[in-house]
């Protein structure tokens, strides 16, 4: 049949969260059905990485109302079979339809979005349950705040985790490590965090639980890696406010060539987000061999299982415990680097990319 592809994410150069999961998806689908012929809809040029046989970009160049007003007329112009969205929205003119919602954090947490963006989320989310044929969650705990909040269909959901980048490996070249410490201003040991800046990484309280750390060395510094979000300035106010610089870096968005070593580098992952829908960076620093601490809310007991140090993340002297655990253990360092080859193991694009073919056949079928 013909699939099509909201691959507008996918098409973007810079790619946070959302964006990677559209590419890698699907790439993944692609590979894994070539009886189908898949139609990828865009606002720019489709990466290289999504050429295929069965593929067949669609680039409708369009700067505003993209998905409601250009793809909309594609759609009654000449629709596929169903349409996929990855991580947007469902036109509002649309065949048989299965959408992502990756998370109801702006529900949980409103505080830590503009007002605008929080209502635009709101509706987004209410029109796919209320539109799409079938809807795919990251996680368990993004499926049960659809049927809590939104009333959806638990019939009509299908969890589906994402998969991990296969390519995304330990560094164990010393030199090369070095040298991206060297570009990104870092020097000695350090705790990293890997993820967009805003207020729901819960970064102010990650920065003042490193400043109780006692005893410290020195040395040690905590890296806020990741490109700016939204409302973030209050993320650089605490460090200037508990007089960290130095200690606390932030050296904005890391280059895919860099992550690997920068993740293999680091005593540990911290990341203490108030809510995921999945949480991606505690999988990578897995397969990286980098220990993780993590938060215990949301999704984020599916994707660490007992390879991670778990907090509340409203606790902050159980995030300064877990650091402090973590940099004087050596033994537990090394269990829950051997759990966490275990636990990110257990993702991959292609398992994902099946259940999602699953549920986009059985809605052409029903």
């Amino acid at each position: 049949m013909l699939i099509g592809v909201d691959a507008s994410r996918a098409a973007r150069p810079e790619r946070t969260g959302t964006e990677a999961y559209s590419l890698h998806l699907i790439r993944a689908m692609l590979d894994a059905a070539p009886q189908h012929r898949f139609r990828l809809y865009a606002d720019r040029r489709l990466p290289g990485e999504l050429d295929a046989p069965n593929a067949e970009p669609c680039v409708i160049p369009f700067p505003r109302l993209w998905t409601h007003a250009r793809l909309s007329a594609e759609m009654l112009r000449r629709a596929p079979d169903a349409l996929f969205v990855p991580a947007h929205v469902v036109p509002l003119a649309h065949p048989r339809s299965v959408v992502t919602v990756h998370d109801l954090g702006y529900l949980y947490f409103p505080q830590a979005h503009p007002p605008f963006a929080r209502l635009y989320l709101d509706l987004s989310t209410r029109w796919n349950v209320r539109a799409a044929a079938h809807v795919i969650a990251d996680s368990a705990a993004t499926r049960d705040d659809l049927v809590r909040r939104y009333a959806a269909r638990l019939d009509k959901i299908t969890v589906a985790y994402p998969g991990r980048d296969e390519g995304l490996r330990r560094v164990d070249d010393a030199a090369a490590i070095e040298a991206v410490k060297r570009r990104h201003g870092i020097a000695g040991e350090y705790l990293l965090y890997l993820g967009t800046l805003q207020p729901r990484k819960n970064l102010a309280r990650l920065i003042t639980a490193f400043s109780a750390l006692r005893p410290a060395p020195s040395s040690l510094q905590l890296v806020i890696a990741g490109a700016k979000g939204w409302l973030y300035a209050d993320i650089f106010a605490q460090a200037q406010r508990l007089e960290l610089q130095g200690r606390v870096s932030f050296p904005g968005r890391i280059a895919d060539e860099d992550k690997a070593a920068l993740i293999s580098g680091a005593v540990a992952l911290v990341f203490p987000s108030l809510y995921e829908g999945f949480g991606l960076p505690v999988v990578e620093a897995m397969q990286c061999g980098t220990p993780v601490i993590c938060s215990n809310t949301s999704s984020l007991p599916e994707a660490a299982g007992d390879a991670a140090l778990q907090v509340d993340p409203l606790d902050t002297d159980a995030l300064v415990h877990a650091m402090r655990q973590v940099l004087d253990d050596a033994a537990l360092r090394h269990t829950l680097v051997e759990r966490g080859y275990a636990q990110a193991a257990r993702f991959s694009w292609a398992a994902c990319a099946a259940r999602v073919l699953s549920a986009i056949e059985s809605v052409t079928c029903s």
